[in-house]
């Protein structure tokens, strides 16, 4: 299939709600697309079992997204807000320049369609205008670039190890997350593109707020020098200042875990040899950073201003590069 665009659209009016009505289509591809991933039945059991879990969590986007399930009128809406089945590799360091710090970024999901539907939204929260890469009925925020501010991005830790049974093992874990009462990770980045004015603020706010499963947090500043990754537990956190690369494993934190997706030590180790000297663009997106479950890659750069987006699919290029161009500085 022939690249498509990736469409650009202003949502600092109605948030989410208006990525939905602005392009309904894409909308119901995604709905679609996670019905033939996940299976009907999951979609309907999901869905009850996500809007229960939500009610009980100190997050305020319920009712976002019971507004976006009515215009949907089936299931699908609140599983897919609330699921976590991606892998992600980011990076963070000072931009070739020397002028500002840069985030590279891919998120690779198994849900094919997802590379052909992705948008670039223009949110606004107190704090200020930020571009979200999202998807149409997502609430939450995943990879985000806010001008001037910062840029983030939230890759996942392996799934916790307790048994030798990997199936067990998700019992278990499901069933500490159920009676966990605290922010989901994708509406603290929202929460956090939408309150904090500066780096300091972020930082101190993916620190130490609550979280209701394990977490990888990217930062990105203004500043070369203004980078973190944060490896969060619920109520814990280890903090990588500086120039940093994160897949889907631990690096510090001694939690015994089953690796997410494709080669995740091979994706971290070649972010980090190719994320200070890739010019702006898409060169470094090779494998195993670039896999057949890879979906979006982003450059993000805050101090610049710049954001360039591109979809993929299993088969290859989806999208043609979506492209901010860079403020003087």
């Amino acid at each position: 299939m022939q690249p498509v665009d990736i469409p650009y659209i202003d949502a600092t009016e109605d948030g989410p709600a208006a990525l939905v009505r602005a392009d309904f289509v894409r909308f119901q591809a995604i709905i679609d697309a996670g019905t033939a991933h996940y299976g009907r039945l999951a979609m309907n059991a999901g869905d009850h079992l996500s809007r229960r879990w939500l009610a009980r969590q100190e997050t305020p986007r319920a009712a976002e997204i019971a507004e976006i399930a009515a215009v949907a009128g089936r299931p699908g809406a609140w599983l897919l807000n609330l699921s976590y089945e991606w892998t992600c590799t980011t990076g963070a360091g000072p931009d070739p320049g020397g002028r500002s710090n840069r985030m590279l970024r891919t998120l690779d999901w198994p849900l094919n369609g997802l590379g052909r539907t992705v948008v670039v939204a223009k949110f606004q929260g107190l704090a200020g205008d930020y571009f979200n890469v999202t998807w149409p009925g997502f609430v939450g925020v995943a990879t985000a670039m806010a001008p001037d501010r910062f840029s983030a991005a939230l890759n996942q830790p392996p799934m916790r190890r307790w048994t030798r049974s990997c199936w067990l093992d998700w019992l278990i874990n499901r069933n500490k997350l159920w009676r966990r009462q605290a922010t989901p990770p994708t509406h603290l980045l929202r929460r956090m593109f939408d309150e904090c004015r500066s780096y300091v603020e972020a930082r101190r706010m993916l620190i130490e707020t609550p979280l209701s499963i394990p977490a990888f947090f990217t930062l990105s500043g203004t500043e070369p020098e203004q980078s973190c990754l944060i490896e969060r537990e619920e109520d814990g956190a280890t903090v990588h200042d500086g120039p940093s690369a994160c897949a889907n494993h631990w690096i510090e934190r001694a939690v015994p875990g089953r690796y997410r997706g494709i080669d995740s030590p091979g994706r971290r180790q070649q972010m980090l040899e190719t994320r200070d000297g890739s010019p702006d663009g898409f060169d470094w997106v090779t494998p195993p950073i670039l896999n057949e479950t890879t979906r979006v890659a982003v450059v993000a750069d805050a101090g610049r201003g710049y954001l360039a987006v591109r979809g993929y699919e299993r088969d290859g290029l989806a999208t043609r590069d979506f492209v901010k161009p860079a403020t003087n500085r």
